[in-house]
């Protein structure tokens, strides 16, 4: 993961993504480095435009401790909400098939 991470500190500081700064980006951060791992990556970030998967990609969830105490809380308060959404749906499914097979039920009673 760090190595993508570098990569797209490289792209977002718009410099050069090769193999020497990829390295050096590493080093700084202590990370030890895989030469093999280094020259893949290098390779496959060539041939995708990083920008156009930024854009495309799905929004990463935030961790809480990186949120705001606001932003927790309402984001608890959702989260607690839609199962309760989710069992009414249920209940209300429930009842429909259950009408729907009394229906049935006198239909085959009285023809």
């Amino acid at each position: 993961m760090e190595y993508i991470y570098a990569v797209l500190l490289l792209h977002a500081a718009k410099k050069d993504i090769s193999e020497d700064n990829i390295k050096k980006v590493l080093e700084a951060a202590g990370i030890a480095i895989d030469d093999v791992r280094v020259k893949a990556l290098v390779a496959a970030v060539k041939e995708i435009n990083i920008d156009d998967v930024l854009k495309s990609s799905f929004a990463m969830p935030v961790a809480p401790m990186a949120m705001p105490a606001g932003a927790v809380a309402s984001q608890q308060a959702a989260a607690q909400q839609a199962p309760k959404a989710e069992e009414k749906k249920e209940e209300e499914k429930k009842e429909g098939v259950s009408e729907e097979q009394l229906a049935e039920g006198l239909s085959a009673l009285f023809g």
